[in-house]
């Protein structure tokens, strides 16, 4: 019955879970407001609070799973891809927890991660499944073969589809972080208000530059001619960008599922806590005879209990790393 402490610390969230036997116990995330007043998140604030925030986490997670540090089997952590700093800071910090504890270490691919929540909960895709995962910094439609058998079939060219978001609702003024807020307002607004063009790639890839750029030209014009036009129609532009980056994904997903005559489809990563993108797979997957798996909200933004789950399913297999282990910034798929 492997005991694992996962950690997570990417980007702004620091995070720890416990996975007792393949069942999270505990996931405690602090999040950092700090960014708040900067519209964005600064890599070295986001670093020397994770220095902050990264022993409580882990004791408060091992509190509400009620196991002490001696109870530990092995530490799985994040190893990349993201924020340098912040990767620093919880490496470090699993390696000196694993060497105090005499502990082996498991080092977790963020984005695999958000892939294997799906086996945190039931139901769980049966492999092969298509898993499309979403968020500030990667798009990509993965095929998965097996736990840690996987393999990129499509993935954005240039920005990502959170990152189209965030930067849209900067240029709406919206306060930090953008794509919650992009969602809150599409709520109230309709969908076909203004139509967006939708890229013409071939293939499984993505782009949003092109989203981005137009999208930005349609404020600078709209203001140009009513200085109140943001404000009037605020709900109604998110609404319809919403609905263009989500048609995005969505159709590229449905060509991928055709191709590869995959009937099990999950989501996963940040943006797979946006409510039209939910709502949108789970309409898709009616029409087209699929399962569709999305995980609890929780699961979906930056945490613990997607490295936990697969440092435990790691753990089976005996991979472990050496305290010669470094964060990376970009870490192969």
């Amino acid at each position: 019955m492997p005991v694992i402490l996962g950690i997570e610390s990417s980007c702004d969230e620091t995070s720890a879970a416990v996975c007792v036997d393949g069942k999270i116990l505990s996931n405690v995330i602090a999040n950092q407001t700090i960014h708040a007043a900067y519209g964005g998140v600064v890599p070295e604030l986001a670093s020397r609070v994770h220095q902050q925030n990264i022993i409580p986490a882990v004791q408060q997670a091992l509190h509400n799973a009620k196991v002490s540090k001696n109870d530990i089997d092995a530490v799985a952590f994040t190893r990349g891809p993201g924020l340098l700093g912040s990767l620093l800071v919880g490496v470090s910090f699993a390696k000196a927890f694993a060497l105090a504890q005499n502990l082996p270490l498991i080092q977790v691919n963020h984005m695999q991660g958000h892939i294997l929540a799906h086996f945190i909960d039931e139901p769980r895709p049966q492999f092969p499944f298509l898993c499309l995962t979403v968020s500030g910094g990667h798009t990509q439609i993965v095929l998965v073969k097996d736990y840690f058998d996987m393999e990129i079939i499509g993935q954005t060219t240039d920005d990502a589809a959170g990152e189209a978001l965030d930067k849209t609702s900067k240029i709406l003024g919206l306060p930090y972080p953008g794509g919650p807020m992009i969602d809150k307002y599409a709520r109230q607004g309709n969908p076909d208000a203004f139509a967006f063009p939708e890229p013409n790639i071939p293939g499984l890839d993505f782009s949003f530059s092109g989203l981005k750029t137009a999208i930005m030209y349609f404020i600078r014009d709209n203001v140009a001619a009513d200085p109140d036009f943001m404000q009037n129609r605020m709900a109604d532009i998110c609404a319809s960008v919403e609905k263009r980056v989500v048609t995005i994904l969505l159709n590229k997903l449905k060509k991928a599922a055709l191709q590869y005559g995959i009937k099990d489809i999950a989501l996963a990563g940040g943006v797979s806590a946006n409510t039209d993108l939910r709502q949108g797979l789970t309409a898709l997957g009616q029409e087209m005879g699929w399962n569709t798996f999305i995980p609890q909200f929780q699961y979906c933004t930056d945490n613990a209990a997607m490295i936990a789950i697969a440092g435990y399913y790691k753990f089976l297999k005996n991979d472990f790393v050496g305290q010669d282990i470094a964060p990376l910034a970009r870490m192969p798929f």
